[in-house]
């Protein structure tokens, strides 16, 4: 399976967007906390796993 990076942004976009609209709708804590606090959270997470999991596939493509 290939992963271009607008399909990878994308889905990691959707997942985070889903993610906020869920707490938001769940009304498990404020607003003002979910936007400013919890989903630069969720993004920044988002964009280090994505970016161990390339390098961990690149090293998976190099190895016989």
């Amino acid at each position: 399976m290939e992963f271009s990076l607008p399909t990878t942004a994308g889905v990691l976009i959707a997942l985070v967007a889903a993610g906020t609209g869920a707490l938001v709708a769940s009304s498990v804590m404020p607003t003002n906390v979910v936007l400013m606090m919890v989903t630069p959270s969720m993004l920044v997470f988002a964009a280090v796993c994505a970016a161990i999991g390339v390098k961990h596939g690149e090293y998976r493509a190099g190895t016989p």
